[in-house]
């Protein structure tokens, strides 16, 4: 029988994310994120869930670098439960989300308007610079000039 178990969410960081490494020396990063429902409760107010997420690898180290508390974020993963006995012997049981993915949901100008990277400065309306106007990387070979064509009579297909 095939089965299922994905999760996409947006929301907004409660805290700063804790990055930690296993014995192993494998980074792991947990953190939590404030999710907001699609109606509000019967006094008009947004209702919210507060969904445990945990990061593995490379995407827990992205996650301590890029992201701090009350930035959006969206996440792409799994549900995963688990359960564990505490210090007083008592059964806990966990529900948290996988994170496969991480992605910023904003842009880095919409977060803090006074960012600007150097190739981008003096954009009036924040689109990106066209590939020949983007400065070439250190080493790397500029970007080749393509023809702009106006009609479709010269399209091999």
């Amino acid at each position: 029988m095939p089965s299922l178990n994905k999760v996409i969410l947006i929301g907004n960081l409660t805290a700063d994310p804790e990055l930690k490494t296993t014995a192993g020396g494998v980074s792991v990063c947990s953190f939590r994120i404030g999710v907001q429902r699609r109606f509000r409760d019967s006094n008009g107010q947004s209702v919210s869930d507060f969904i445990n997420i945990v990061a593995w690898r490379q995407t827990a180290e992205f996650i301590s670098k890029f992201f701090r508390k009350g930035r959006p974020i969206c996440i792409v993963g799994s549900i995963q439960t688990r359960d564990y006995t505490d210090q007083q012997g008592n059964k806990r049981y966990v529900t948290e989300v996988v994170a496969d993915e991480a992605s910023f949901v904003e842009s880095k100008s919409s977060q803090d308007a006074s960012y600007t990277t150097p190739a981008f400065a003096g954009l009036e309306n924040g689109s990106a610079p066209s590939a020949a106007e983007q400065p070439a990387a250190a080493g790397q070979p500029a970007a080749p000039q393509l023809e702009v064509m106006n009609g479709d009579d010269d399209l091999p297909f």
